[in-house]
């Protein structure tokens, strides 16, 4: 199923068991921001970018070493080299991600809505590894014209196989569609996101498949907070303008118990918010980005999850 009618998509999704898989990933990789730098072309559309003179990129990569240290606590991470050519690639998720579908091991390839992280799209090294070198089958979205940047437009509950998927100039219908199947979801909901909003992963986090973190002012879709209520009874957590604009949504659980997030976003976290994630079993760990945070994205962006 993928469909925009909330009523339908939740009557279905009720009757999955989280049976898909596990709910959190075996692995992540990142990617190095050598060359960090602002994409202007990324700005055009990405509201939260800085300004030129605010990024530093000495900063951005002792901040990306202790990101990679602090996750390797949960899971093994590889880092995979930047390229002064690719500014955004310090955010891979977007265009590279993985799934198992009826047994098989897949590294998707997104197709992105800019030229400049178009390019990445085209890195042999990461297609190898995961091809060559673990054996996963390889599913290239990125040369179809419909834009469907992964993980930042589509938020995934592994467990259950269902997604939620925002559409904005980054991700349209068409693509969306590529995506459920690329991931072989079993249902998927759409929505628009709110003008002015470029992902969805900025907005709505899925955690481990218990809670979920939700700015009701980033989409375009009121009944959306109702659905994720009947989904993750107890576990769905709005957030302010405040927690959201320090990057709160945009979080990540890699093991079952605990959800990272950058250091300002923890810090942003009212203390009712801290408290509801605690109740659904999940511990708030973070690591300082602020120097990352410049580039319009925070730490679910830097991942790409092994599965």
């Amino acid at each position: 199923m993928i469909t925009r009618d909330v009523t339908a998509f939740v009557a279905h999704a009720r009757t999955l068991a989280p049976d898909v898989g596990p709910a959190t990933a075996r692995a992540a990789f990142l990617v190095s921001p050598d060359g960090f730098v602002r994409a202007e072309q990324s700005a055009q559309d990405n509201r939260y970018m800085a300004d030129a003179e605010a990024f530093d990129t000495g900063k951005a990569l002792r901040e990306h070493h202790a990101l990679h240290r602090a996750l390797a606590q949960d899971v093994p991470v590889v880092c995979f080299p930047g390229d002064e050519a690719t500014p955004d690639a310090v955010f891979p998720n977007n265009v590279f991600a993985t799934a198992r579908v009826d047994g098989e091991a897949r590294l998707i390839v997104g197709r992105m809505r800019h030229e400049v992280r178009q390019r990445e799209a085209g890195r042999s090294d990461i297609r190898r590894f995961f091809r060559d070198t673990l054996g996963y089958a390889e599913v290239d979205l990125s040369t179809q014209p419909h834009p469907c940047e992964l993980t930042g437009a589509l938020v995934i509950d592994r467990a259950r196989g269902i997604g939620f998927c925002g559409l904005s100039e980054r991700c349209d219908e068409a693509g969306a569609a590529r995506m459920h199947d690329a991931f072989g979801l079993r249902a998927t909901l759409l929505f628009d996101l709110a003008p002015g909003e470029y992902h969805t992963n900025v907005l709505l986090a899925v955690l481990a498949g218990r809670a979920a973190l939700v700015h009701p002012g980033g989409v375009d879709a009121p009944a959306l907070i109702p659905a994720l209520e009947a989904l993750y009874p107890g576990g769905a957590i709005e957030l302010t303008d405040a927690e959201q604009a320090a990057f709160a949504g945009n979080a990540i659980a890699l093991a079952p118990g605990k959800v990272w997030m950058s250091r300002r976003a923890h810090e942003a976290l009212r203390p009712v918010t801290t408290a509801r994630l605690e109740a659904t079993g999940l511990a708030v760990h973070s690591v300082a980005l602020d120097a990352i945070e410049a580039g319009g994205g925070s730490l679910r962006c830097c991942v790409a999850e092994v599965f």
